[in-house]
């Protein structure tokens, strides 16, 4: 292991939050897995499939794994199901999720448990998910209506052509959610597929299935029917292909390399897909920033959830003429941030949620300062809290052959990189082949709103990390490049779940030859026709 003590960084070791009384042990009792197990597609005598609590190591639940059987079954049941909940009005519907969204917030202390207890967060994080899924539920359910009513479009002939343009369900949707943020993605891709009128068929994260069982019982508590929504468990490889294979349209989150098989396999079939996938998302610091407040947003960004965050911060770059002073604030900030191992809260970061995560942040780290680079807080494991704990990490002067400056690394490390212009800074931020998030920062608002428009990425957010793009669920969310097709959240992100039907009504006259017309008469009927339309400026 390469000496990291020796590269720059101070020796001070970030503080521990003071422990709560409860535990995950506490937490996951034998009863409720016992409950919520119940809610998975899976025979008797299935497979189970252990997962584990990040803090502490210790086995929390033993999760029944479903056969390509059960995903069968699950489709067939859901299919049934959603041919009824596809005839209910869509009000109807809509106010199912409006009730969720209360139940979520009365629910809230469990379900921070079970966040906390299966992916290691700290509560505040935990949090996130929890009024980000409840930010969804309430906005499909108050906008689903309009997103869906018929619409009237232009015909042919003005009047005598009327045109509707409606929205039908796609059917059973194949949704595979992921580990990371096991609440808000689980409900937030499913909310609006429902509130469309179609059935879903989930494979969340084997790690973090009793988040997601909870919610789904959350969701018939508050009137889903209970076939409409199955939960099928199992290794990606195995069961991942069995729902491509069955969808009538796949949802997916994950990473750019699966998403690639995900789409060949959709593609196959000719049904649609929309996918969030990897990112190495960027933060632009400019001249005029304040620079507590960028110092302050920049843990935000890049620590938040252990940076085990699509959308967080992962380069960031800071205009030379500032540089010194703003890593001075950042890096003593980042020391400041209080570790947490228990459900408590008061941590600012908590546990990363499996081993391959803790290899592959250590890899990038040593490999960083084995280069060259120099570490400006952080940079070690922290065995004495939990197995899987890694310190929030600055690393400054990254050479460029390292896999940290290229590669996602999807956990508590950043890299520092100057600039000496804003073209420069734009370049360096484009130079990726990812563009999901990004960050720019700066006094002159307009400015920097121009620096954000020239950002190859899905969303930009101006004075802040992440959160206001993502949270600001009546906009699309989604990754350009190498990072997604489609968009989650606002008309994008339910109409996905739809398919455009077009009927039109002719009346008088039909389209074809009339009136005594022959061929040659109704087409020069039909230039006359088209000229005055468009002299009349009709559409």
């Amino acid at each position: 292991m390469t000496d990291i003590s020796a590269s720059g960084a101070t020796g001070e070791r970030n503080p521990v939050a003071a422990a709560g009384p409860r535990t995950s042990a506490d937490a996951v009792t034998s009863a409720l897995v016992a409950r919520l197990v119940q809610g998975i597609s899976a025979g008797p005598g299935a497979t189970l499939a252990q997962s584990r609590s990040p803090f502490t190591g210790e086995v929390l639940a033993e999760i029944p794994e479903s056969t390509p059987a059960d995903v069968e079954d699950a489709f067939a049941r859901a299919r049934v199901a959603q041919a009824a909940w596809a005839q209910r009005p869509v009000r109807e519907r809509a106010a199912v999720l409006l009730r969720f969204h209360d139940l979520l917030f009365a629910a809230q202390s469990e379900l921070l448990d079970l966040v906390q207890s299966e992916t290691g967060k700290a509560r505040a994080h935990a949090f996130e998910e929890v009024s980000a899924a409840a930010l969804e539920a309430r906005h499909y359910g108050r906008a689903a209506a309009k997103y869906l009513k018929p619409r009237r479009r232009g015909g042919v002939y003005p009047v005598l052509t009327q045109v509707r343009e409606l929205r039908q369900p796609k059917g059973v949707v194949g949704q595979i959610s992921p580990w990371n943020y096991p609440l808000a993605l689980f409900v937030g891709d499913a909310v609006p597929a429902f509130a469309a009128g179609n059935a879903v068929v989930t494979k969340p994260d084997s790690q973090t299935a009793l988040t997601a069982l909870r919610a789904r019982e959350l969701m018939v508590e508050a009137g889903l029917p209970a076939e409409l929504w199955q939960i099928v468990i199992g290794e990606g490889p195995v069961i991942g292909p069995e729902v491509v294979a069955r969808a009538d349209y796949v949802s997916f989150t994950g990473s750019t390399r699966t998403g690639r098989d995900v789409a060949q396999r959709a593609a196959a079939r000719l049904i649609g897909a929309s996918m969030e996938l990897g990112g190495k998302n960027a933060m632009l610091v400019l001249a005029d920033a304040d620079l507590d407040k960028a110092a302050e947003g920049a843990v935000r960004a890049c620590f938040s959830s252990a940076g085990q965050l699509c959308i967080s911060i992962e380069r960031l770059y800071v205009d030379r003429a500032i540089a010194d002073a703003f890593l001075e604030k950042f890096a003593a900030r980042t020391r400041a941030l209080r570790l947490g191992n228990t459900l408590a809260w008061g941590a600012d970061m908590g546990s990363l949620v499996a081993q391959r995560q803790l290899d592959t942040v250590t890899r990038h780290v040593e490999e960083a300062v084995k280069n060259g680079a120099t570490v400006l807080a952080g940079g070690q494991a922290r065995p004495d809290l939990g197995p899987l704990f890694f310190e929030p990490t600055i690393l400054d002067g990254v050479a460029e052959d390292s896999a940290v400056c290229t590669e996602e690394t999807f956990g508590p490390v950043v890299s520092i990189y100057r600039f000496d212009s804003e073209d420069e800074a734009v370049d360096l931020a484009n130079g990726t082949p990812y563009g999901l998030n990004s960050s720019v920062w700066g006094r002159n608002t307009r400015h920097a709103v121009a620096v954000a428009a020239r950002l190859h990425s899905g969303t930009v957010n101006v004075n802040e990390g992440y959160a206001p793009a993502y949270a600001s669920v009546a906009a699309p969310m989604g990754g350009m490049g190498q990072s997604g097709v489609g968009r989650r959240h606002g008309s994008e992100g339910i109409l996905k779940y739809t398919e455009p039907q077009t009927v039109a009504v002719q009346k008088l006259i039909s389209m074809s030859p009339s009136f005594g017309m022959d061929d040659e008469a109704y087409a020069r009927f039909q230039t006359r026709a088209l000229g005055a339309m468009k002299a009349l400026r009709l559409k």
